[in-house]
């Protein structure tokens, strides 16, 4: 058992020695500890609680212990299940593996064995939450694979990060999209004592409120519909590590009451469950919003913003560490040639200028999806500017930035006409993630006359 987190097991059966035998036991182990003299007494608890392992005996009066085992896999199926008795046959032991109990123990049964097999199935159901949040991790993990950093700036934060990473201290991660937020988080985590723990991401802007709520919580079978079991939530399966809660700036005043709530008590209590249940959990919280502005405008619970801000990390914008650049390009040139099974293509000087050069509005994401279309399309062993000036985006102008009237000295108006078409077939090809005719489509344009525009602004790249 990982240190920090108590895992809770359920003892059902009618005969109080048994019950007592086992608790003790296993309450000495460091486990936390329901017992239940009888079947109906236990599906009860099991309405109420999320438990790790339920053991019951197979014959009690009320409800035995198949009706405890549907019980628990009807609302709880994650929770492993382990039958005794004292009366074996091969048909009731069938019948007990076939509704997805663990394993079958005929009593009398030596304390090393039950032991044993008790670590056996919490191992199991470990590595059955595990693989969940192995499948989260997969599916929101950042994809530029390290922190790539030369510059001063740079420096700076990964020196913060060393001295920060073993304390207990919450940390709120600050800077724009696209800067790297989610990988300051797990080097944090991964550089601490929680490592061996799980690291739990959670994008705070991507649901609404009340399915965040469950998400992060957990939730009770009924407590609305479509829960049809017990679950867990994020906060319990992130207890003993770490949960990073991304885009925190984007939660409502009545989330942030339950954010407050769990920073400050260390439990929760999981939609419709009557009971709290307490963790142990590093909080790490990231924001591309100002978050004083939020507060001094409302949207934003000042306490919430104190609890969060013990360690301050401030990630700087890619244009203001132009310096990491040309590490940055070498560093996805090799990877997306790798993955392709390309040579590695080289940048002449005067393209590694031009992304230097570059604003970079959506920072080291906009330069790694840059690269990866290079690299795509590149046919050539040498990418000259030709081949990355028409990828290089820059955000159409805004109306209000076009003249409301002719200046005197007058204007350049084939320039300006051309300026606003060369932005909006950016914007269309973007859109319709590069697919020609569905960004002809967008601009009304045929075919045609879409691709003359293109190679009249030497816009390259995409597919028909």
């Amino acid at each position: 058992m990982e240190s920090g987190i108590v895992e809770k097991i359920l003892i059902v059966d009618d005969e109080r020695s048994m019950r007592d035998v086992l608790s003790i036991m296993l309450k000495r182990a460091g486990y936390g500890v329901t017992v239940a003299s009888d079947g109906e007494e236990a599906i009860a608890h099991i309405d109420k609680e999320l438990f790790d392992l339920v053991i019951t005996d197979l014959k009690m009066p009320k409800a035995g212990g198949l009706e405890v085992l549907k019980a628990v896999k009807e609302s709880s199926p994650e929770s492993v299940v382990l039958i005794i008795t004292a009366y074996a046959s091969t048909e009731s032991a069938v019948e007990a593996m076939k509704l997805g109990a663990y394993d079958y123990l005929t009593k009398p049964f030596q304390v090393d064995e039950v032991q044993l097999i008790i670590r056996n199935a919490l191992e199991k159901r470990r590595l059955s939450t595990e693989n969940i949040l192995l499948k989260r991790e997969m599916a929101s993990q950042s994809s530029f694979a390290q922190i790539i950093g030369q510059s001063e700036a740079m420096q700076k934060v990964f020196d913060v990060v060393r001295k920060v990473a073993d304390t207990k201290s919450n940390v709120l991660i600050s800077g724009e999209s696209g800067t790297g937020k989610e990988l300051i988080a797990r080097a944090i985590h991964h550089n601490s004592a929680r490592s061996r723990l799980p690291f739990v991401t959670v994008n705070c802007s991507a649901m609404p409120e009340p399915l965040l709520e469950s998400e992060l919580f957990g939730h009770m079978k009924g407590a609305f519909t479509g829960a049809v079991f017990n679950k867990a939530g994020l906060f319990e399966m992130a207890n003993g590590g770490s949960i990073f809660l991304d885009e925190i700036g984007e939660t409502t005043p009545a989330m942030q009451v339950k954010l407050l709530r769990v920073i400050q008590e260390r439990e929760f209590r999981r939609v419709g469950g009557t009971r709290d249940v307490k963790v142990d959990v590093r909080i790490i919280a990231a924001t591309n919003k100002d978050l004083e502005k939020a507060i001094a405008e409302g949207t934003f619970r000042e306490d919430l913003y104190y609890r969060l801000d013990v360690i301050p990390i401030l990630l700087p914008p890619l244009r203001h560490r132009t310096g990491d650049i040309p590490v940055l390009a070498q560093h996805f040139l090799e990877r997306f040639a790798r993955a392709s099974r390309k040579p590695v293509p080289s940048l002449t000087p005067e393209t590694m200028s031009l992304l230097v050069a570059h604003e970079w509005k959506g920072n080291v994401r906009e330069l790694e999806n840059l690269i990866e279309r290079v690299v795509a399309f590149a046919s050539e062993p040498l990418i000259t500017e030709a081949h990355i000036s028409g990828w290089l985006h820059r955000p159409a102008a805004s109306p209000q930035a076009y003249p409301t009237d002719l200046p005197v000295d007058g204007l350049d108006l084939e320039g300006l006409i051309n300026s606003i078409e060369k932005d909006l077939l950016l914007k269309a090809l973007e859109k319709a993630k590069w697919v020609k005719k569905k960004a002809a489509r967008l601009l009304q344009l045929n075919t045609r006359s879409f691709r003359y525009r293109l190679e009249k602004y030497a816009i390259k790249g995409g597919r028909e």
